[in-house]
């Protein structure tokens, strides 16, 4: 299996002016074609940190991706350091430099001097023709090694991607594998309590393989497979999915592409139920999250705080004349929310997310506090209380779907 190495060139990507999207773009191109990709870097605009960069890729990795510095400017040092690295003279190649001219001649433009730098490339490397810019890319075979020089514009670098460094890596690899991915998304439980019940299937999984990756208010399970085509694939993933679904049970909401929205609106639209919200903290991150769960059953969103307009939602309450004691128990609060915004939108549940964060606390994430969750129908209730209750973008999101994920429950297994 061939071992890949991404090098990102750019000052612009150092100092944070511009976000390197080619990178995660190119690696799930690599993971498609079945080739290992074990190292990325990211290296400014200087000759001597290039070389010592681009020299250490090509000295570990079968594969070297390089995405940028192949403009026609005094800083575009890719063709270069490249040349230097595989101990070869840069060489002026005469069609390249006609196409180049004929791009500017059909913009009607008159190529600058400088513009010529871009027709040249290591000796003995292949040009690779790029149809959608100036600067031509390049693959030059050193040490066993196949380093590809494409453009940093995202738009050129995909297609020479796809059209002209995809086949060449299948042919000079024999690559007939692919990796093939099966996530299992999972709520209502915490990285660590996954890594408990999984924790065997991750240390000792080999083909497919399965790892985590935690996001507010939800971890993602990995299982990785190497096959040959889709139907090898299906049929190698199918035990291990198995398993870690038997592992996690109700805590496993959706798969793939698939998000809590899409969970929450198929339960919606099975069952005919509408749904209203309360928030405060929020701020409507639970409202939107619904609206886009299922539109035509998401009749009323509520964002409030402050005792009076608290106090006028109450009125639809079991409780109206009772907010100084509502306001002393959080947990009978938010039951109380959950039933006023259902009474007073005449919907088939309500759902309220109250919480009390610590004054004087700015933490970002996962900030000291409570947050009380409660879904009632009018018979019943659902109600959850998290340690925590920031008003960083962390914490609403994870607020936000661990009451999607209740919503979920509820429509699933009822009423406690």
């Amino acid at each position: 299996m061939a071992s890949a190495e991404i090098v990102a060139v750019g000052s612009e990507l150092l100092l944070g002016q511009i976000v390197d999207t080619n990178s995660s773009w190119i690696a799930q191109r690599l993971a498609d074609l079945g080739v290992d990709l074990f190292y990325k870097s990211t290296v400014g605009d200087n000759p001597v940190r290039m070389k010592k960069v681009v020299g250490r890729a090509a000295g570990r990795s079968d594969v070297v991706i390089i995405s940028g510095g192949l403009g026609p400017t005094q800083d575009d040092l890719t063709r270069e350091v490249v040349a230097e690295v595989v101990g070869r003279k840069l060489v002026l190649v005469p069609e390249l430099l006609e196409e180049i001219e004929q791009r500017f001649r059909r913009r009607g433009f008159i190529m600058t001097e400088n513009n010529e730098r871009q027709a040249y490339i290591p000796e003995g490397a292949v040009a690779i023709h790029n149809p959608n810019g100036t600067a031509p890319a390049f693959v030059v075979e050193s040490g066993g090694s196949a380093i590809f020089a494409l453009p940093g514009v995202p738009h050129e670098m995909k297609w020479l991607f796809d059209n002209e460094v995809a086949p060449y890596l299948r042919k000079r690899f024999n690559l007939a594998q692919r990796i093939t991915y099966k996530v299992l998304k999972v709520a209502d439980i915490g990285e660590s309590a996954v890594d408990d019940k999984i924790g065997h299937l991750i240390t000792n999984s080999t083909n497919p393989t399965v790892g985590v990756l935690a996001h507010p208010g939800q971890v993602d399970v990995r299982i990785a497979v190497k096959a040959g085509d889709e139907e090898e694939a299906t049929r190698l993933v199918a035990p291990v999915e198995a398993e870690v679904r038997a592992l996690l049970g109700r805590h496993v909401f959706a798969a793939d592409d698939e998000s809590m929205e899409d969970a929450v609106g198929t339960l919606l639209r099975q069952k005919n139920a509408t749904v209203a919200v309360y928030e405060d903290l929020t701020s409507g991150q639970v409202a939107e999250r619904l609206h886009r769960a299922s539109s035509e059953h998401f009749v009323e969103g509520v964002i409030a705080n402050g005792r009076g307009s608290l106090g006028r939602l109450l009125a639809f309450s079991r409780r109206p004349n009772e907010i100084d004691e509502l306001l002393r128990d959080p947990e009978a609060l938010v039951d109380e929310l959950a039933w006023a915004v259902r009474s007073l939108a005449e919907a088939d549940l309500g759902l309220a997310v109250h919480a009390v964060p610590k004054v004087g606390d700015t933490a970002q994430n996962l900030g000291l506090g409570q947050t009380y969750v409660s879904i009632t129908d009018g018979t019943g209730f659902r109600r959850r209380t998290y340690n925590f209750a920031g008003a960083g973008t962390p914490d609403r999101i994870r607020t936000s779907l661990n009451a999607l994920a209740l919503l979920r429950l509820a429509l699933t297994e009822g009423f406690e």
